[in-house]
């Protein structure tokens, strides 16, 4: 069961950093000034980043913990 706790440390510590890259680049991509759907919106979007960026850290810092065995049972 350690192991797979390792395992999945790893798993999001990779996925915090994914998470991140592709709300920056949705949003680069999505922003426009003529746009006329709401997902063209700037608001929107920092809304949407100011959400989810804690939550992607909030991964990052659960794998660094399960990485270093902080989880571990000690039975």
């Amino acid at each position: 069961m350690n192991t797979i706790k390792k395992f999945l440390g790893i798993v999001w510590l990779l996925a915090g950093p994914a998470i991140i890259y592709f709300l920056l680049t949705g949003a680069i991509h999505n922003i426009e000034a003529q746009g006329k759907k709401d997902i063209n919106n700037p608001v929107i979007w920092v809304i949407i980043i100011a959400i989810f960026l804690p939550i992607a850290i909030g991964l990052m810092i659960f794998g660094w913990y399960a990485v270093k065995g902080e989880y571990n049972s000690e039975k």
